[in-house]
């Protein structure tokens, strides 16, 4: 009988033993938090490819590891609308416990298809005004997030341009009004600043790459033009035609993220854009702990960056001043 006994322990004990890790994958299954992004910007594109790698870094800062504790479901847009819209729809109906939009055409894509899943923005201009929050402090519904611009930066664009080339008289503003709606008030701000820097702004409204190429040849039609290209969806994805045409008619350009001149264009100036991400994803962290969207207020850059290239400017036969060299974050040559 005592040896039946002990065979009888040996046996619990052993199938204890053999279900112990079943229950420990299990549980470590249960762990695995389910989140979503959607982009803008194409899978292909190297500024998309460096965005997400500052996401994957914030993430492991706050202790998050994708396919360990975090799988991630992505849809990238090529900017159209119509897609972007479809993409933001197939997000909702795989109930994520929360959605991260890059680019703002993303997020108003994703705010028309839920008012319950948190929406967590990063890089976006003009929350208020695209009704995506009512208020910055406290946005209240199911949004928040990280801002890349405030409008006060395109006087700063314009002071730029203007300290990168001096000759600079007229301004080209190039966005297209269907992916960056809020283009208005950039105009506007830049308008206000323009007859200190005495030029005469003029907005560029473009919807294809033909209106593109044709806002360019129209602006180095005559002498002393100079372009600021606002943040925008469909000038980031359309960057290399951009820099192309300026480089061919001699047009000194500003630009609004450091992979315009990392791909040969003249200038940045903007918020940190890898900052931008690594900060959204301590928000996911707060979200996925517990945390409401509509607590969390809505945040402005931190850090800003400047970007010179210098074999552009020799091309141009620009003479980048002391000054400005000494205030960049990161000079090409």
């Amino acid at each position: 009988m005592a040896i039946h006994i002990r065979r009888r322990e040996f046996i619990v004990t052993l199938g204890g033993a053999a279900a112990w890790p079943l229950a420990a994958r299990a549980q470590q299954a249960e762990q695995i938090r389910r989140i979503a992004m959607l982009s803008g910007l194409t899978a292909s594109d190297p500024e998309a490819q460096a965005r997400l790698a500052a996401f994957h870094q914030g993430l492991k800062e706050v202790g998050w590891t994708a396919d360990r504790t975090l799988h991630i479901d992505f849809r990238w847009s090529s900017g159209d609308t119509a897609e972007t819209q479809t993409l933001a729809r197939e997000l909702v109906e795989l109930n994520p416990e929360l959605i991260v939009g890059m680019t703002t055409p993303a997020v108003a894509a994703l705010v028309k298809e839920t008012k319950t899943i948190p929406i967590v923005f990063a890089g976006i201009v003009d929350p208020i005004g695209r009704g995506f929050v009512s208020n910055m402090a406290r946005p209240g519904g199911n949004v928040t997030g990280i801002l890349n611009f405030e409008f006060s930066m395109g006087g700063k664009w314009l002071e730029t341009l203007k300290q990168v080339a001096p000759t600079v008289r007229r301004v080209a503003l190039l966005f297209n009004p269907e992916t960056a709606p809020f283009a208005a008030s950039f105009v506007r701000v830049i308008e206000g600043s323009a007859i200190s820097f005495a030029v005469e702004p003029t907005a560029a409204p473009v919807y294809d790459t033909a209106q593109l190429e044709r806002a360019v040849i129209d602006l180095a039609a005559k002498p002393d033009g100079g372009l600021i290209v606002l943040p925008d969806v469909f000038t980031i994805g359309h960057r290399d035609l951009i820099i192309g045409l300026a480089a061919r008619h001699r047009v000194p350009a500003v630009y609004p993220l450091r992979a315009f001149p990392m791909s040969g264009g003249l200038i940045s100036d903007s918020g940190d854009t890898s900052d931008i991400l690594r900060r959204t994803a301590s928000y996911v962290d707060r979200i996925l702990k517990g945390a409401k969207p509509g607590d969390l207020p809505v945040q402005s850059p931190t850090k800003y960056e400047l970007v010179i290239n210098l074999k552009t400017a020799k091309t141009l036969g620009l003479e980048v001043p002391p000054m400005l060299l000494a205030r960049a974050d990161e000079v090409i040559e």
